[in-house]
């Protein structure tokens, strides 16, 4: 019977070695003599502590799985390069656009966002794109989605989002009202929610999917003039989706069924690649548009801010070995170069800090020290920051101390960004007047046909019908702010699932 790449890799390997098997070591490097069985007093004896080749192997065995991402803890990764095909240094002063041609390396993590890390691949689920650009300046890390919106635009409700994708605390299973609940009370979810229950909420696996950084930028030129943009990498694969039937069967025959098809298709030479793109917005447009430019819940309409190609992602390698190459490989939004720089999107903002906080506790305080995430292309790291667990480069006799006369390393004022002025009063402000219904509105009367409109419903139906009758009213109301038409189909489609739902109140369309 004959089988893919993926399940050939250990023939492969035994097969790309030359002579011998390599001699069998303990941790120190000291070679084992035998390990068909433990150490004993006599064959039937308790074991010897002095079984060195036992606690070595079992200490490290105890020790071998690291904390489990909160969110996407399940994905896969490969290696490539980034390609600059279009010249935007009139944008951005980063090297890593410098010129026509120019190849910069890059990491990838792709991923489902809500289940744990033995969850399937095909389930209803954003999929996190997140890329690792190496470059001479230092770690580039674009965290995106497959999606170029979000659920919510303040990190304040983060920690509550991601619960009610989790399980129930008393129950440990999955939970309708647990989900339904949060996004019928924030009604600034219901964009996300029309993407996450449309056919685009089920890739047909990682390459066929577009990605997103999603938030607003702030691109920096060598003038130290400054604009916003937002980030698009389309797939050359072209879109493809995997309807809800053929998921479910997926789900149970080939829970793995993306990261073996992105394995696969790289092992075998057909490489994927994505076209990426910039939106550009001058800081005068972005003060007087119509809605707050910095909102993740909603896009910049292509018509108002045309798609301006830059270059071309590829995937040419596999990760040699996950753990080292995929599990311990860690996405920061704080990670910038100079040229490229966050805005005022309050999302974007509170990842700054926990990407960074959330790796220090899974990796530990040197995690950028690990092969996979040290900016590699500069030729040493050098800061104020040691020790910790496992420091791998610890900079020697160099001074930990800031401002000192002994040749520490020195500021660079050539980066220096443009300053910004904010005003207004320190609050908590909750958004004012804020049209949460229009874009989904534009994504179901524009975008979707009617058998995916048909798709959608049926897919709101199957997961609404599993909560609590008064949260249901409560979003199918929200839908039908977003269309009349889409609120009675869903009335309709879940009384005849055994919803008796009872709507009452105009919509803002009827």
């Amino acid at each position: 019977m004959s089988r893919d790449t993926a399940a050939e890799q250990l023939n492969k390997y035994k097969s790309s070695l030359q002579g011998e098997p390599p001699v069998l070591l303990t941790g120190n490097g000291a070679p084992i003599s035998q390990k068909m069985a433990s150490l004993t007093a006599g064959s039937k004896g308790p074991m010897l502590l002095q079984d060195f080749v036992y606690l070595d192997e079992m200490a490290h065995f105890d020790r071998e799985r690291i904390p489990e991402r909160v969110v996407h803890a399940k994905g896969a990764g490969a290696f490539g390069y980034f390609e600059v095909t279009h010249d935007i240094s009139k944008y951005s002063r980063a090297k890593i656009f410098s010129g026509i041609g120019k190849r910069t390396p890059l990491a990838v993590r792709f991923s489902t966002v809500g289940g744990e890390s033995g969850s399937a691949d095909t389930v209803r689920d954003p999929r996190g794109f997140a890329v690792k650009f190496y470059t001479e300046e230092g770690i580039w890390d674009l965290v995106g989605n497959n999606t170029p919106i979000f659920f919510i635009k303040d990190p304040l409700f983060f920690p509550s989002f991601i619960h009610t994708q989790k399980r129930n605390p008393a129950t440990h299973l999955k939970d309708m009202d647990m989900f339904w609940d949060f996004i019928s009370l924030r009604a600034e979810t219901t964009h996300q929610v029309m993407f996450l229950f449309s056919d685009r909420g089920i890739p047909d696996g990682y390459r066929h999917m577009n990605g997103y950084g999603s938030h607003t930028f702030k691109l920096i030129n060598d003038k130290n003039e400054m604009v916003y943009c937002k980030f698009h990498y389309k797939t050359d694969q072209g879109i493809k989706n995997i309807l809800a039937e053929k998921a479910g069967e997926l789900s149970g025959s080939d829970p793995d069924y993306s990261i073996r098809d992105l394995y696969n298709a790289i092992a075998e030479g057909r490489y994927p690649t994505w076209t990426f793109y910039v939106q550009i917005m001058n800081p005068k447009e972005a003060e007087s548009f119509k809605w707050n430019p910095f909102d993740l819940t909603k896009i910049w309409p292509h018509k108002d801010f045309p798609l301006i190609p830059v270059g071309k992602i590829v995937l040419d390698k596999n990760p040699e070995n996950y753990f080292q190459d995929v599990e311990q490989l860690a996405f920061d939004p704080a990670h910038f170069v100079p040229g490229i720089g966050p805005s005022p999107d309050k999302m974007l903002q509170g990842r700054l800090f926990a990407y960074g906080d959330t790796h220090r506790h899974r990796l530990g305080p040197n995690h950028l020290q690990l092969p996979v995430n040290c900016p590699y292309k500069v030729i040493s790291a050098m800061n104020y920051q040691r020790d910790g667990f496992m420091p791998i480069h610890n900079q020697g006799g160099a001074p930990n101390y800031f401002p000192n006369s002994f040749s520490g390393p020195q500021q660079c004022p050539a980066v220096k960004e443009p300053p910004f002025t904010v005003s207004g009063t320190c609050d908590r402000h909750e958004p004012e007047n804020e049209d949460d219904f229009g874009q989904a509105t534009t994504f179901y009367r524009e975008i979707l046909d009617c058998e995916a409109k048909s798709r959608l419903v049926n897919n709101l139906v199957g997961s609404l019908k599993g909560a609590s009758t008064f949260i249901v009213e409560r979003a199918v109301r929200n839908f039908t702010k977003v269309d009349a038409d889409l609120g009675r189909q869903l009335t309709d489609g879940l009384r005849k699932a055994g919803k008796p739902i009872n709507m009452t109140g105009k919509s803002a369309n009827l």
